[in-house]
């Protein structure tokens, strides 16, 4: 199967997730909501996996949500999470199709995913949560970043869509392709600004913009 696909995952595919993981039924889940990108389950969920690795608990806040599957994602891989916001200028009709999906195989999940319209400066981030952004475009990477640094949040991105005009490559672009040395700079900036750093990278037969960043405060450096 064509894991970067933009093409919509039908019930016609569930053949394609018979197995008993987790991940088969949540693939069978959004099947059955038949409204999602094949890209987007394995995106959300390989970057899903990836912060409960490292971050556990905390009120979920997905920015630049999209359909909002990352935030439940997180809620069914760590059940500590209280809540999760899916925050996005515009939400995908289709996101309640796949929520209610997502809610019939998971009661556990009824009521705990919040879905807002709103711009990303107008949410209120608090210093348990955790903050992820897959593929917010452009200079979003960096508010949803600002924004996390700010409330001194736990922090993820997998940016995408760089923006090189007037951007802070950090003077490497002489070494590096601009996309890279940009994301090579916001974490040296995060590192200035007393978080800790991890990077790593998504399966690329997903998506060549697979680089992702996790960050949080240093013990000791909060405001």
């Amino acid at each position: 199967m064509d894991r970067s696909s933009h093409n919509r995952l039908t019930e016609k595919l569930l053949p394609q997730f018979n197995g008993d993981t987790l991940f088969d039924a949540v693939g069978r889940a959004v099947c059955a909501a038949g409204c999602l990108p094949r890209k987007e389950l394995y995106e959300a969920w390989e970057v899903a996996r990836r912060v409960r690795r490292r971050f556990r608990g905390g009120r979920i806040v997905d920015l630049a949500c999209g359909h909002g599957l990352v935030a439940q994602l997180l809620l069914l891989l760590d059940d500590t999470s209280p809540l999760a916001l899916a925050v996005d200028r515009r939400i995908p009709k289709s996101a309640a199709t796949l929520a209610a999906a997502m809610n019939a195989a998971w009661p556990r999940l009824h009521g705990r995913t919040r879905f807002v319209e709103a711009d990303l400066e107008e949410v209120e981030l608090h210093g348990d949560d955790v903050v992820v952004s897959a593929h917010a475009c452009g200079g979003l990477t960096d508010l949803v970043l600002e924004r996390a640094v700010a409330a001194r949040a736990r922090v993820v991105v997998l940016p995408c869509c760089h923006d090189l005009k007037g951007a802070d490559l950090g003077g490497l672009e002489g070494w590096l392709d601009g996309p890279l040395a940009m994301d090579v700079t916001r974490v040296a900036r995060l590192r200035s600004q007393g978080y800790r750093v991890v990077t790593q990278r998504i399966s690329g037969d997903i998506t060549p913009k697979n680089r992702l960043l996790l960050a949080e405060p240093e013990e000791g450096q909060g405001i």
